[in-house]
């Protein structure tokens, strides 16, 4: 298989083929962002020849397996839904001659890969199986998106994700705790869940900022341009989000950057949530949790 740096995927994605069809970010301008940092490039596609080529590959391997059967591939680097209509098209085509079991493709996003696509692009591109994208919208905070460079607003969000919506097209959030920063992170938990309550997220998954000495906020909070929260504050913004969403969606703290690790479904588990994090709040000091966050040495 045609794998390159290291393969990142939402823990939800476990049981999905895993296919590389491009490598990197075209962003990769995020101030907090070390992810792609041990790529000698930004971003570049897979050629469709290793595509197939690694299509091919799975063919054989699960020839005789459970009969071959795969039911959904997630197509791996930091925003593959950033290809043209005409390229994702392409690849699709390939997933059907080579897995025609497959239902479903998921992918990493950013909110700016849904834009230049139209509504007939995305209608089609569902019909082809694209449904269940993982975007890293990280907050509704406009200042924080600002200052984060993630090159797009909470309007953006709005407008975008509302385009999915209507194209039938589902996606999952993840929250990114503590991007407003040291004081801000409640405010930051009411503007996120504002643009929630608008749109139609399937899973909104909370992870806990884990700044490393290679990122550019890291530089950012030694000229003392920001300051991080405290990590019973990021509990407390955890909690202020799952208040004030009033979708249904389910709630998920599951990645390594979480010493602790919960999910629940709104609004049927809310009120469970709460008092989870009310415990953790009033019982877990912040040297524990700091110790945690020392312990993440990569995520």
């Amino acid at each position: 298989m045609h794998y390159t740096g290291t393969i990142w995927r939402p823990p939800y994605e476990a049981a999905s083929l895993l296919l590389e069809v491009t490598a990197g970010c075209t962003h990769h301008k995020c101030k907090f962002c070390t992810l792609y940092n041990d790529l000698s490039f930004k971003f570049r596609m897979s050629p469709l020849e290793d595509i197939e080529s690694d299509l091919r590959e799975v063919k054989r391997a699960t020839k005789g397996w459970n009969s071959g059967r795969i039911d959904r591939v997630f197509l791996t680097g930091a925003n593959p839904f950033v290809l043209s209509y005409d390229k994702l098209t392409a690849i699709a085509e390939l997933i059907r001659k080579y897995r025609p079991s497959v239902k479903s493709i998921g992918s990493f996003a950013r909110i700016t890969d849904v834009t230049p696509k139209t509504d007939k692009e995305l209608a089609k591109l569902r019909d082809m199986g694209y449904d269940g994208l993982t975007i890293g919208i990280e907050t509704g905070d406009d200042e924080a998106l600002r200052f984060m460079n993630k090159g797009y607003t909470s309007a953006d969000i709005i407008e975008q994700c509302q385009r999915l919506d209507a194209a039938d097209i589902h996606y999952s959030f993840f929250y990114l705790v503590s991007i407003s920063g040291a004081g801000r992170g409640e405010i930051g938990a009411k503007l996120t869940a504002d643009i929630c309550n608008q749109i139609h997220p399937t899973l909104i998954g909370a992870n806990m900022l884990t700044i490393y000495p290679d990122s550019e906020l890291f530089a950012e909070i030694q000229r003392g341009n920001w300051q991080e929260e405290g990590e019973v504050e990021k509990y407390k913004e955890v909690r202020t989000l799952i208040e004030n969403l009033q979708i249904p969606t389910i709630f998920a703290a599951m990645g390594a950057s979480n010493a602790f690790q919960f999910h629940g479904r709104l609004p049927k588990d809310k009120e469970k949530l709460l008092v989870f994090l009310d415990e953790i709040i009033g019982n877990v000091s912040e040297e524990e949790l700091q110790r945690y966050r020392k312990s993440v040495y990569h995520l």
